[in-house]
């Protein structure tokens, strides 16, 4: 039996029981495991680490533990340049987009209020989503922690919050959304990109009092939904303000 010691950093400590948090622990095994099982035995998906020291070197997860390692293990760094050690993914995708599970609906709404490109639908599978998430370079928001720690997925975080005005502060946190929002741009239905349309194109559409208060319209171009900023919208966008006012 082997023995080596870790430490995990910020928001991974999360992940831990509160005996192993912010503290150097021994960690026991046989063999060689490579530091990602070690890490994932642990229960901190992979997509969540983006640097790793081993006795003060940066490593990749295929290093294999050694007897009296001393490990320290840090989140992923989606601000920050790091390119000096060895970083684990290829780069932190700054043209972000997302796609979200099954019981993050509310999540993906406002997200798409705010401009940001969200894929969500109530019948995708785990595969479906990792797939997508790939293909299309998409990070995954998921309160399924096993879901991340699939091999083929690289981009993704777990969502900690029951609460939606929480959950907002935390994607907007980690992705450091706050100065990349683009309200009243994509639908919030579909996640199509929205266009301005005259009222006039539209007019047989509107409810009369829609017709006489407001001039400005837009329209979904992929599933053709009107919008215009009535108090619905005003109240949605009242609500993000207030809850990402102080996100830092």
């Amino acid at each position: 039996m082997n023995l080596a010691w870790i430490r995990f950093y910020e928001e991974l400590n999360e992940f831990l029981p509160s005996e192993k948090r912010k503290q150097l622990f021994p960690y026991s095994f046989n063999g060689t495991p490579s530091v990602k099982d070690a890490i994932e035995a642990l229960g901190v998906p992979h997509v969540e680490v983006d640097l790793i020291l081993v006795n003060s070197l940066s490593v990749d997860f295929s290093y294999k533990l050694m007897n009296a390692d001393s490990v320290s293990v840090y989140p992923v760094f989606e601000s920050f340049d790091i390119t000096p050690v060895t970083h684990l993914r290829e780069k932190p995708l700054r043209n972000l987009k997302f796609i979200l599970d099954v019981h993050l609906g509310k999540l993906a709404k406002y997200l798409r209020l705010c401009g940001f490109d969200t894929c969500y639908r109530t019948d995708y599978n785990d595969q479906e989503i990792i797939s997508l998430s790939s293909s299309d370079k998409r990070i995954i928001l998921t309160h399924d922690v096993e879901l991340l720690k699939n091999k083929q997925v690289t981009h993704g975080y777990w969502i900690r919050s029951q609460h939606l005005n929480e959950q907002l502060k935390e994607v907007f946190y980690r992705f450091d959304l706050k100065n990349q929002i683009r309200p009243f741009s994509r639908c919030m239905e579909c996640n199509g990109l929205l266009v301005d349309v005259s009222k006039k194109d539209i007019l047989d559409r509107l409810f009369p009092r829609t017709r006489e208060y407001y001039q400005k319209f837009k329209k979904c171009s992929d599933c053709d939904r009107i919008y215009w900023e009535g108090s619905h919208y005003e109240r949605m966008k009242k609500y993000i303000d207030c809850t990402i006012k102080n996100v830092n």
